[in-house]
């Protein structure tokens, strides 16, 4: 995966935007994750009769594309569904940048190679600022290196954020956590050794006790 996201961003300032609004309940009802980009933030997007509300960012042309959101505290907090992540990524968010994230919603991210940025929110404020600036073109794109650890405006304007280094090197390489947990199996292995050697007795335990009742009744 590449770990630089260039882009246009979108303005988002809503305040604890949770995962039932981010992929309403009633586009849950699937076996696999295909059409969750259709149910993005539907109430936000579309009105009572299903038409694109015009004001929202999202339907703008100048937001069309968008790969960026920037958003206001809390975003993700609420239920744990996964969804809300897949339909986020299917319509094309590669990152979201906020001051804070729901909790569950940061750890299904990171699981899903969503990036989720955390900036002071004055940094915020000042990235808001510079994205919801439609006169000048190509105002509202922003760079996210993920290596250096920087967002960058397109009027130069940077902020530097931090990530746990594991995260960071899930991002880089396109991983999951079982495929990061996967990368230290040679460790694993080497500490199984050890442990068995000085623990023999307490290898296959319950293999051990199933064959002996197996026996004991034949």
């Amino acid at each position: 995966m590449n770990p630089l996201i260039e882009g246009i961003a979108a303005p988002l300032p809503y305040s604890n935007l949770d995962t039932d609004q981010i992929m309403p309940k009633q586009f849950l009802r699937i076996i696999d994750k295909a059409g969750l980009d259709r149910g993005l933030l539907y109430d936000l997007r579309f009105d009572e009769h299903g038409a694109p509300r015009a004001d929202f960012v999202l339907n703008q042309d100048a937001y069309a594309g968008t790969s960026v959101l920037v958003a206001g505290p809390n975003f993700g907090c609420g239920s744990s569904r996964e969804h809300a992540v897949w339909g986020l990524q299917q319509f094309g968010i590669r990152a979201v940048i906020a001051p804070s994230f729901g909790e569950i919603f940061y750890f299904n991210a990171v699981n899903n190679g969503l990036l989720l940025v955390s900036l002071p929110p004055a940094d915020v404020d000042a990235l808001l600022a510079r994205v919801s600036n439609t006169e000048a073109l190509g105002a509202n794109r922003v760079a996210i290196d993920v290596m250096a650890g920087q967002v960058r405006a397109a009027d130069g304007w940077t902020a530097g954020f931090t990530l746990p280094e594991r995260h960071r090197r899930m991002f880089a390489q396109g991983q999951d956590l079982v495929g990061a947990s996967l990368l230290q199996l040679p460790e694993v292995e080497r500490f199984e050794a050890v442990h068995w050697a000085r623990h023999p007795w307490m290898k296959d335990v319950a293999r051990t006790v199933r064959d002996r009742l197996d026996s004991d009744r034949q």
